[in-house]
């Protein structure tokens, strides 16, 4: 039988996720322009376009440090100097990665410090993880190369990510439970005195 705080957890992770993920679409839709476009929001809060200009630039510095010379051509687009390049839209930021992961930290019981560091390391890592997928994609282009098993980058950034997200999950539990053993042992000796 499925208990009742485990059900607890799930619903506040489902709401942190929603918040997470369909905000970021919120922000997406009033960022572009046509439909619900806001200058306000386009202008102050896309932090989405943020998020591109760091993966871009992360991109174009760690592959300069593989040694290729490569260019940010507007606010979309990495490339070769003299070759192809990438075009970095909404679906390639990894905001549901993103969102998975903010959701599993917020929806478990711990000190907020804890949780933002948490939240900010599995956030960098995923980040990594990006720049990582997007140099190489670019190098693959560029020099011809297939992609693994013949599957979409997409497709190998999510299992890149999610992979990653499981391995974060193992360490979070496992330092949750080590401090939840020192708390009973604690308890224990101070039962003990008495």
């Amino acid at each position: 039988m499925i208990s009742k705080k485990f059900l607890a957890y799930l619903f506040k992770f489902l709401v942190f996720f929603c918040v997470l993920y369909y905000g970021t679409l919120a922000v997406i839709g009033l960022a572009v322009p046509g439909g619900y476009y806001s200058p306000f929001f386009a202008k102050y809060l896309n932090y989405i376009a943020g998020l591109r200009y760091f993966l871009l630039h992360g991109s174009r510095i760690f592959l300069s440090l593989l040694g290729y010379k490569t260019i940010v051509d507007g606010v979309y687009t990495l490339r070769f100097v003299g070759g192809n390049g990438v075009h970095v839209v909404y679906s390639c930021i990894g905001y549901g990665v993103l969102s998975f992961w903010g959701a599993f930290v917020l929806a478990n019981q711990a000190k907020v410090f804890e949780k933002i560091k948490w939240l900010l390391g599995g956030w960098l890592i995923i980040y990594f993880i990006n720049v990582i997928r997007i140099s190489l994609f670019l190098i693959s282009i560029n020099k011809k190369w297939p992609l693994p098993f013949h599957m979409n980058h997409h497709t190998l950034f999510a299992i890149a990510a999610y992979t990653a997200i499981l391995i974060l999950i193992y360490f979070y539990d496992k330092s949750h439970k080590t401090k939840q053993d020192t708390v009973q042992s604690d308890t224990i000796i101070d039962v003990e005195k008495r």
